[in-house]
């Protein structure tokens, strides 16, 4: 990572100017929000967003999926630190739809839409149905605002780039380290003042530092040398997920995928997999999937799989072999 921090980078001061300054602009004209700015982590970048929405509606309501990040992760910091209120929607193994939305009758400050929802394995609305939510926000006078800490990867499936799909929205969170491999960091987008009042949070949560450039110039040289490969990915990984059908008891979820990763469920025990896992780093020098999630049955593990640049220097065969090894019931002695 380290490798992509150039050596003619000119410095911020307090995250004004400098290599900070030259990324906002980029991922502002990426989202096609008149600006952007620049925080050390999503956590904060995200419970700002929402506060000032908050604010400004006079509501306190937050609507968002059963399992989005901010109530599972954060220690439920928008709560804790903002005073806002969650009100989870749906249920937690489905997709967020506009016909579940109308189950929600109070009316919330902010609609916050994961995109693509990462505990589900990346999977993705509909357009229609994406754009029938937004549709329920606006009715009810709320904000709209998106967790992208992976847009990058929703776009092939979409068909749109990023402007297009950040064009629903009233605000847009997005990640450098997901999906694109660089340091930690990433970006809120949006209206000048809204980005301006978010700015004043960062201040307050500590996150105005005094250098923030080496994060940025890795974020920038990440974004422009990843986010043109997204396709790429994107078919590698159908590639591989039409090969790991064939493997007895190795669940694709969803499938096809909808974004550059995808969930697989193994019918192996957390002990066999972590085994696995370190026979195939022994012998073969190849670090797999030694931390599952949990799921209901310990006879079932779920593995997170993002296709970046290092599968892609496996073949789909290649990737499927490693998968039997690691979940298929076979490999058992």
């Amino acid at each position: 990572m380290l490798g992509t921090i150039p050596s003619d980078v000119e410095a911020d001061r307090y995250g004004s100017g400098g290599i900070v300054g030259e990324l906002e602009a980029e991922v502002a004209s990426l989202l096609g929000k008149p600006a952007a700015l620049f925080l050390p982590s999503g956590t904060m970048g995200q419970q700002a967003t929402l506060r000032v929405h908050a604010d400004r509606s006079g509501r306190r309501a937050i609507v968002f999926h059963p399992a989005c990040h901010l109530d599972w992760h954060e220690g439920r910091g928008y709560q804790r630190l903002h005073g806002l209120i969650g009100v989870p929607a749906g249920e937690i193994g489905a997709l967020l739809t506009r016909s579940t939305l109308e189950g929600v009758h109070e009316r919330p400050a902010v609609l916050l839409l994961e995109l693509p929802q990462r505990d589900l394995g990346g999977t993705l609305p509909a357009w229609d149905d994406l754009v029938a939510q937004v549709s329920w926000a606006r009715e009810r006078g709320a904000a709209v605002h998106m967790d992208g800490a992976r847009l990058w990867e929703a776009t092939p499936w979409y068909g749109r780039n990023s402007a297009e799909i950040a064009a629903l929205f009233d605000t847009v969170y997005v990640s450098f380290y997901k999906g694109l491999g660089a340091l930690a960091g990433c970006c809120v987008a949006g209206p000048t003042d809204v980005v301006a009042e978010v700015s004043d949070w960062r201040t307050r949560h500590g996150g105005r530092l005094f250098a923030m450039w080496p994060y940025a110039a890795s974020a920038l040289t990440s974004l422009r040398a990843r986010l043109p490969r997204m396709p790429t990915y994107y078919r590698h990984a159908l590639a591989i997920a039409e090969l790991l059908d064939d493997i007895p008891g190795v669940e694709v979820l969803p499938n096809p995928p909808q974004s550059t990763m995808m969930h697989l469920q193994l019918p192996v025990t957390a002990a066999e997999l972590e085994s696995r896992a370190f026979d195939i780093a022994r012998r073969d020098r190849i670090w797999t999937f030694p931390r599952p999630f949990a799921t209901v049955s310990p006879t079932v593990q779920r593995i997170e799989f993002s296709v970046g640049d290092a599968t892609l220097e496996f073949t789909p065969s290649e990737v499927r072999d490693l998968i039997e090894a690691l979940g298929s019931p076979r490999a058992r002695p």
